[in-house]
């Protein structure tokens, strides 16, 4: 895991609002904030040695959705928390969710405080805010659609 004076948060989701909306927020307080806007990116980046305290994961996202990629990233070794991010109303499919390997499942609209016992709220670092994507070919973006 992820020094704690290094928080790390991972925001995967296909919506490049709610992808902004989330690092904002989290960048507000703090923590160095990775995007990615799939299952896949994330998994990849996993792949490539990137490491974060905290992964939200929308569960539906292209080429791979979120719980897919939660029990891809688990069964890599993947300790980090992982909270499930959805918009989905089904009981079911939020249990579904929770079965790949999440540690916690909020609903849509996300807050600070859905996912305040996943944060430290001491970190007063500057913010480094990277991405991943899978149609840019910035160097900190991964490109899952030509994979």
């Amino acid at each position: 895991m992820v020094e704690e004076n290094n928080f790390r948060v991972l925001v995967v989701d296909d919506d490049s609002v709610v992808r902004k909306i989330h690092e904002m927020m989290l960048s507000k307080h703090g923590m160095e904030v990775w995007l990615a806007e799939n299952g896949k990116a994330a998994v990849d980046l996993h792949e490539a040695g990137a490491r974060f305290n905290l992964i939200l994961m929308d569960l539906e996202t292209p080429i791979m959705n979120g719980r897919e990629a939660t029990r891809q990233l688990r069964a890599m070794g993947v300790d980090s928390a992982i909270v499930g991010v959805t918009s989905c109303t089904s009981e079911l499919e939020q249990r579904n969710f929770m079965a790949a390997g999440l540690n916690d499942c909020v609903s849509k609209p996300l807050s600070i405080h859905k996912i305040a016992s996943f944060l430290p709220f001491t970190n007063t670092k500057n913010v480094i805010t990277h991405g991943c994507t899978s149609s840019s070919s910035n160097s900190n973006r991964i490109d899952n659609e030509s994979t």
